[in-house]
Order: structure tokens, then sequence, then C-alpha cells
């Protein structure tokens, strides 16, 4: 099977699959002769952020000259953005062979009456192939959608857990309230490894804690008055983490947004405890955190150009954050979309009387899930947005917003489909594409 015909494959799979549990995932990976195993592996969970918080680990360990595989979910325009090694995704024949070996194991474990992997499994056990075959020095690697019954808690021996912002997200299959996504969360804690994770949220940080606690693991909790503001700017910010006992620090990250204080600083201190491992000074880890580079999570594509995969309560509202701190001395253009099974009613509505944006255009992601471009159009005129759009296709949509913004700030938003359609349309358009 090309490329084409595997990510199709595996597109397919939730149709004729079922649910499974971490059982069924383990005798696959016995029978692919656990490559997991002799894995330097740093496991990261929570709601907001864990992304970025891989992406400044993945940064740090690269500037220490560390060969590192980092896996992360979803993807925006390829399915081997999901592996990447130095940075860089997996090219499309290591996909493959990777794909050729799990299908086989895994069909030698359903002849013994096992299920047919899911979706994310087999993007996991291919994560684990590759990871091993190349000999990568760190493993980053991201959850899927909750902890301790995800595919990713096969990991029996991490060297470090890091939970991050605890948010309602997916309450279908983690629970209602914040305590019980917390736990579910906080499944990803084994014995005796250290766990560092976001205290912010009360109620989440107790049941972390509590976690820890039960399972004898170094825990350290950040805070939010660990973390002080010293300048934003559309260039990025500068912040001084201050924990309890160790020397102030001073970090520069190439974001806007301030909840990026908390990301860098939950990643910057795994590192500083894990130093034994790694070995990396100081000035290289800042120099890896300035580095960062993580495809639309507040990421500025172009001057005054930003795009945020921002899709759930916790994420619009930290976008709103972000956008009305611009917005004392910039106008402020918003082009907007989002799928069905989003709420996206409630996001419009926040951002209208968040942010009060002085132009919205709208556009509609193509699918199953499409919603309209002139219903969203007529959703923020009801909430009082005044200079509104639809313009159907994404990248005339674009176009039209580029044109509005003029000296201000342009910020891209409403669903990471958005964020990746975007992404792929600038780089199709290098040449030509102007904001």
């Amino acid at each position: 099977m090309n490329y084409e015909e595997t990510v199709k494959y595996i597109e397919e799979v939730p149709k004729f699959t079922k649910k499974t549990t971490l059982e069924h995932t383990r005798k696959i990976l016995e029978e692919l002769g656990n490559p997991d195993q002799g894995l330097k592996i740093i496991h990261v969970a929570g709601t907001n952020g864990k992304g970025s918080v891989c992406a400044y680990l993945n940064s740090m360990l690269t500037e220490g000259g560390y060969k590192v595989g980092l896996f992360t979910s979803p993807h925006l325009i390829r399915t081997n953005e999901r592996f990447m090694i130095g940075g860089v995704p997996v090219d499309d024949d290591t996909f493959c062979a990777a794909f050729e070996r799990v299908m086989e194991a895994s069909k030698r474990t359903m002849e013994r009456g096992e299920s047919h992997p899911t979706y994310f499994e087999i993007l996991l056990l291919m994560g684990l192939v590759i990871f091993s075959q190349e000999k990568v020095d760190y493993v980053v690697l991201e959850t899927g959608l909750g902890g301790r019954l995800d595919a990713t808690n096969v990991i029996t021996d991490p060297l470090a857990c890091i939970i991050v912002s605890i948010s309602r997200d997916h309450t279908e299959y983690l629970g209602e309230t914040i305590p019980e996504i917390a736990a579910e969360k906080a499944g990803i804690i084994k014995a005796g490894v250290p766990v560092v994770y976001d205290g912010r949220n009360q109620a989440a940080a107790q049941v972390i804690g509590a976690k820890a606690e039960e399972l004898h693991s170094p825990a350290y909790v950040l805070e939010e008055s660990m973390v002080e503001l010293l300048s934003n700017t559309r260039e990025g910010i500068r912040f001084l983490f201050n924990y309890p006992g160790q020397e102030p620090v001073e970090m520069k990250i190439p974001y806007v947004a301030e909840y990026q204080m908390m990301n860098a600083s939950l990643a910057y201190f795994t590192m500083k405890k894990l130093y034994s491992h790694h070995g990396i000074s100081d000035e290289a880890l800042m120099r890896g955190i300035m580095q960062t580079k993580w495809a639309c999570r507040m990421e500025t594509v172009m001057e005054g150009v930003i795009i945020d995969g921002a899709h759930n309560e916790d994420g619009v509202a930290q976008f709103i954050k972000t956008a009305v701190h611009f917005r004392k001395d910039n106008a402020i253009t918003i082009l907007f979309s989002a799928v069905s099974d989003k709420h996206y009613k409630d996001m419009i509505r926040e951002i209208v009387e968040g942010i009060r944006p002085d132009h919205v255009v709208t556009t509609q992601i193509q699918g199953y899930r499409e919603v309209p471009a002139e219903e969203l159009a007529e959703l923020f005129r009801q909430q009082g947005a005044e200079q509104v759009e639809a313009v159907t296709q994404i990248g005339p949509a674009f176009d039209r917003a580029c044109q509005l913004k003029g000296e201000g700030m342009l910020f891209c938003v409403g669903s990471l489909y958005l964020a990746g359609e975007l992404k792929s349309w600038i780089q199709q358009h290098k040449g030509d594409a102007t904001c």
C-alpha cells in the first residue's frame, strides 16, 4: 500500500472497529516485540496546552543535541505530522512500513480472537515502532483524549509525567466535573515517577496531588503566582518564572498568549528535574524555549496574523484574553469557522462580547460536520457584530480578512480544522500570500 492508500485505510478504521482496552494494546505491543521498552519517554496529559508543552520539551531536548521523537495529535494537514523526529514529520516510506508492521502484528492477535485495533491504537503503535527503529534518544508522548484509559497509558516507566491545564472537554468520555476529568488525566501517573502539574485549578490540583501521594510519586505543582508577565508584544512574551527555593528565571517565548507562560514553565521545570538524565545547560534550555514552533496554537504566521485552533471553553477564553490585550492598540479582524459538534454559538457570543471585533469574516469547513458560512455570519450579527461577511471558500475568506485587517491584527479561530486548512493554503500560496 502507498501513503494515500494507507491513510485511507486508517481513516476508515472507526467504521469497523470498537473501543478496546489497554490490555488489547499491550498484546499487540508484545507481538511487535515491545518497541516501547528502552525508550526514554516524557508523558504529557491535560486538556489545553499539552501539545504546546510537548513542543517546548521537543525543542529543548533538540537544542541539547538529542534525537527526539515527538508523538502528538491531531494532525493539521498530513497524518505523518503525528510522528516527528528532529522536528520533521517522518517520510511516507517510513510511515507505510510502520503501518505494515503494526497490521501484521494485529492480524496475528486477531487470529487469536482479539479485536481490530482502533484508529488511535494504530497510530500510537506506529509511533512506537518508528521511534524504536530510528533509535531516538527521547520520546515526548502526548495522550489522546484522556489518560487513565488512553492507549498511550500502556507506557509503564516514563521518565516523568506532566499534567497541564484541566477544563471541561470531551465530557461524554471523561466526566462532567473538573474532579472527574482530572481523575482521568491523573491516570497517567506511575508509582515513584515524578509528576509536574498545573495547579491553577484547585479542584483539579487536589485530585492530581492525591493520586501522586497515593502512588508515592514526587509531585511538583506550578501555581499562577510563580509566573510574572514582564512584556507582551507582537514578537512574543517575556516573563519571570519563580519556583520557591530556586533562583528566578527570565524566559522569552515566541508567542503572544499569556497562557503559554505556564506551558513553558511546566516544560522547563520538568527538564530541570530531569537534568541528571540529559545534562543540558540552562542557556541551551532557554534557546530551545525561544525557538519552539507549534503550529496553529496562537501561532503568528505573518505580520499581525495569528492562527489559533481554540475550540473548547477554556481555549476560547484564553484566545479572547489575548485578543483583548492587543485590542487596545489595534483594530481586530476575526476569521471564524467551526464544526457542528462544537459549541460554536457560545463561542461566537463570547467572542463578540469579549472582543467587539471591528470586522468578522466567516467561512466553512467542508465535510459532514460543516456549518454554512452564512449561518455563522448571522449568529455574529445577532450577537451585535456590525461588520460581518460570509465567504464560503477558506482561501478567498482569508484573502478578504487580510484586506479588512489593514494595519491591525487578524485572528483566525474556531477550529483546528480551519487552522489546518489555512496552513495548507498559505503554504501553497507562499509567493502571493500577503496580509
